[in-house]
């Protein structure tokens, strides 16, 4: 049990004699009223902060009664600046006979994959290469510009509109990944200059909110492949996903969808804006609620709405013929995003919470695909999704320097590393 009383945990004021925590009373407060969090040893008191987490409550609600420092770490790009935010929540700090981690996971191993990114640090693998994401943003600006002008020259007949169809499918899936760099604060030093470059990609190029993008994509970052705790897999209405969940619901005889036919109809799946809200020229009324559900402040509903107001404009600029040629690339695009971004994750491990550490949770959930230069680009370097997946912030043309040092570490402690062709894991994916 903890030492003193809990005062210091709702004044929000830490007391000049820390008190010490076990490991068994922290993982009590892991309710949606009563959240504590362990981070570097320090124990903090996050439930009235959650609501106001930039991320969203629920991706530090996920965390709860757990040990978050490599989460913290992998999210955070500046973790001085959040020091002066976590520094009013803490309310102790784990006893002195308390491991460092919690739930019997392998000290070691934890304490090798935090080496190993204080050497990707050292080997300045998190700063990124201006000229990398110029060129990028250029090339899909280019073709862009290329396309909309080919309309405006030669009309739509159907051989410009199957050219342009493939060139706008091109930029909007480059796009896609481009918005997923700035998202992910690997582009700028300042957060602030990636949310707004992530903004401007993902609103005015993808017609998509980036707060909500923010919202469900930080939570699958999180728990990858974890059952109410990772939106991706939440998609029981359509599909049951890995092992045990088909087994559990076959018993329960909860039935929406014929799923004993789930690997035909999932190519009919690829043009549902629930399994791919890019395709939305603008977000349905339902989807709109569900983000403005998933916000609790004010600041946070009105910037939703600003953010879809930005993508109602991006529709009232369009006249019908630029419409009717966005609807063959959306045909085009939608499987271009669905193989790619499902392939990395669908396949593996997916089931309930095990509370896992960083690295062992992440591989389970993840693998690769082989590295060559079309690979890269056409994935956007998702192909590199283990070492993504552990170094959410590390610029994505630095993966391949860093995944010698994973594939070691994984090698060290038995930790199976998958890395496949690009053929196979489509194949994998009907699997």
């Amino acid at each position: 049990m903890g030492k003193g009383g809990e005062k210091g945990g709702e004044s929000g004021e830490p007391e000049a004699q820390p008190r010490s925590y076990t490991w068994e009373e922290i993982q009590k407060h892991n309710l949606r009223t009563d959240k504590w969090l362990v981070i570097e040893r320090k124990v903090y008191n996050v439930t009235r902060w959650a609501n106001r987490h930039p991320g969203g409550h629920r991706v530090i609600s996920h965390c709860a009664g757990e040990d978050a420092t490599d989460a913290f770490k992998a999210f955070h790009i500046n973790p001085t600046l959040v020091q002066k935010f976590l520094k009013p929540l803490l309310i102790g700090e784990l006893a002195p006979g308390e491991p460092s981690h919690d739930r019997d996971k392998n000290s070691q191993l934890v304490e090798d994959f935090r080496t190993l990114r204080k050497t990707a640090e050292e080997m300045d693998l998190f700063r990124a290469n201006p000229l990398f994401f110029s060129l990028y943003l250029g090339h899909i600006i280019a073709m862009e510009v290329v396309a909309w002008l080919m309309v405006l020259y030669f009309g739509t007949g159907w051989i410009t509109t199957l050219i342009v169809a493939c060139i706008l499918t091109t930029s909007q899936a480059q796009a896609g990944w481009l918005q997923h760099d700035f998202g992910h604060l690997s582009v700028f030093k300042k957060s602030s200059w990636n949310h707004i470059v992530h903004k401007f990609v993902i609103g005015h190029m993808k017609g998509a909110s980036a707060n909500w993008w923010n919202h469900r994509h930080f939570q699958h970052h999180a728990k990858p492949n974890i059952f109410k705790k990772d939106p991706d897999v939440n998609m029981l209405h359509i599909f049951v996903l890995g092992d045990t969940q088909p087994v559990e619901y076959g018993k329960k005889k909860l039935k929406y969808l014929p799923y004993n036919h789930q690997h035909e109809y999932f190519f009919l799946s690829e043009y549902l804006p629930c399994t791919h809200p890019f395709q939305l020229t603008f977000p349905a009324p339902t989807v709109l609620a569900e983000q403005l559900l998933h916000k609790t402040s004010r600041k946070a509903r009105t910037r939703m709405l600003l953010d879809n107001h930005l993508v109602i404009m991006h529709l009232s600029a369009s006249t019908e013929k630029l419409l009717w040629v966005n609807k063959r690339r959306k045909f085009l695009e939608s499987h271009w995003f669905v193989w790619v971004t499902q392939m990395n994750h669908i396949p593996m491990d997916i089931d309930c919470e095990k509370h896992r550490d960083w690295l062992s949770s992440q591989v389970a959930a993840t693998c690769n695909i082989e590295q060559s230069f079309f690979n890269d680009w056409f994935t956007g370097h998702l192909n590199f999704q283990i070492e993504h997946h552990l170094f959410p912030t590390m610029p994505r043309h630095n993966f391949w320097k860093v995944k010698p040092l994973v594939k070691s570490l994984c090698d060290k402690y038995g930790v199976q590393y998958e890395e496949k062709p690009l053929g196979k894991a489509f194949v994998d994916i009907v699997g």
